[in-house]
């Protein structure tokens, strides 16, 4: 793989910065219900808060992350991750000086404030830096070794906050986010992009045909702030590309309602506590390391992309139909083994938007796609935190806890559907076009 020293960095950066993420989740259910309903299992204010801090952030997110990535474009991938690696330091570290119920909320404004950068914000920029030093062919290998690393982080981080008392966790996790920062700008190297003529960027070229009289003289879109237009002009650019963001939408709606929700599920369900917890989210992430790190990079090249998404997202509503109708406490830690197969529906999507646009489009290209990541966490609270708080609760319709959790795995449903609708290249085709000169439609 090319350039694979500067790739070790990236991931060692992603590793740190995710790793300090992924540290107080596990703690952070427990947190909230202790600062706002003490000594309960069950608290709709908890679920109301929590999905109002992931409207605010998803709002925020819409309209920043397309703006990262369309900057990264012009000022580099190492200049745009500094802010998302900085600011991330401060919410676990406003709960290491105290867990009181003034600091929670605290802490929960600066969540929601720097959240707009973080949800998304690394990950985002790491893909455009991949797409930068990787070739075409190999990809969406490399994004699923990305995916492998962000899973790593996770197991690593669940499996440490699992042995740390609460009251380490936030110190521990606010320390290893600054020493993510501090190692991104030590030894992460800026590439040059060189833009081939051959490979000029789509919106251009699209707004040339647009104008085909009075052709319009390039210019450098990225020097400004993408408009709405130019967003779904992006999108609009193939019937692929507008399919796959209709599926990363869905798909984000349900990974969004998972994170946020399912946890508060098993609390009242099965009275699961930290430890319980830590052990769901330790199982789902090996399986997540496994499928990053070994089912796509040997799956890929046989079935493709395209085949991975659609079983991706069918595992995924598996997860959910057992979880919503699980009868006994390890039900959850079975169903958490489909991660092998569900976590492979991310990286494809973003593979096949990478191999749509152009070198020069590669860094808004995904943050579009974190775009449409936040607006689905925006639309995921607004239909799921009713829902669970009241069949969660004594008013409910029909005794059916998990329903709430039935309808994420719909969401995942709804796009396995529309994704079987994405055309299927042959394998000697897509190898035809990776090594034809141009590499846009």
């Amino acid at each position: 793989m090319e350039n694979w020293k500067d790739l070790i960095h990236l991931f060692v950066m992603v590793f740190l910065s995710y790793f300090a993420s992924v540290l107080v989740n596990p703690t952070i259910a427990d947190v909230t219900m202790e600062a706002v309903c003490p000594g309960q299992d069950e608290c709709s204010l908890a679920i109301y808060l929590t999905g109002f801090q992931q409207a605010i952030a998803g709002i925020g997110s819409v309209f920043v992350m397309p703006l990262i990535g369309n900057l990264s474009d012009s000022y580099g991938r190492k200049v745009l991750l500094t802010i998302p690696l900085i600011v991330a330091i401060f919410p676990p570290a406003i709960l290491a000086v105290r867990r009181t119920t003034e600091f929670f909320y605290v802490y929960y404004v600066m969540k929601i404030l720097t959240a707009v950068v973080t949800e998304g914000g690394v990950i985002c920029l790491s893909l455009g830096y991949l797409a930068d030093n990787v070739s075409e062919g190999k990809r969406v290998s490399a994004f699923g070794l990305l995916s492998g690393v962000v899973a790593a982080a996770t197991v690593c981080g669940t499996l440490t906050a699992r042995l740390l008392p609460t009251n380490q966790i936030f110190k521990v996790a606010a320390v290893i986010a600054a020493v993510a920062a501090v190692y991104m700008k030590i030894f992460l190297k800026e590439r040059n992009r060189k833009v081939d003529t051959l490979n000029e960027p789509i919106l251009k070229s699209i707004a040339e045909d647009e104008n085909d009289e009075h052709p319009i003289k390039p210019k450098h879109s990225v020097n400004k702030i993408p408009s709405p237009h130019d967003i779904i002009r992006l999108f609009k650019t193939s019937p692929t590309v507008s399919l796959a963001s209709v599926v990363a939408f869905f798909n984000s709606i349900a990974e969004a309602g998972v994170q946020s929700f399912l946890m508060y599920y098993l609390k009242a369900r099965f009275h699961f506590q930290k430890d319980q917890f830590a052990d769901i989210w330790l199982i789902t992430n090996i399986a997540f390391t496994i499928s990053s790190m070994v089912v796509m990079p040997l799956l890929a090249p046989l079935l493709g992309e395209e085949t991975l998404l659609c079983i991706g997202l069918f595992a995924g509503f598996l997860n959910m139909l057992l979880d919503s109708i699980a009868w006994a406490g390890w039900v959850p830690y079975a169903s958490a083994l489909f991660g092998v197969f569900l976590f492979v529906a991310s990286p494809s999507i973003r593979c096949i938007i990478s191999k749509q646009v152009g070198p020069s489009e590669q860094g808004i290209a995904q943050g579009c796609l974190m775009g449409i990541a936040s607006f689905a966490n925006i639309i995921s609270p607004l239909i799921y935190s009713p829902l669970s708080a009241w069949f969660l609760s004594d008013t409910s319709p029909f005794n059916f806890p998990g329903f709430s959790i039935l309808c994420v795995g719909l969401a995942w449903f709804v796009g396995f559907i529309l994704s079987v609708v994405i055309k299927i290249q042959p394998l000697w085709s897509r190898e035809r076009a990776r090594n034809q000169a141009c590499v846009l439609p």
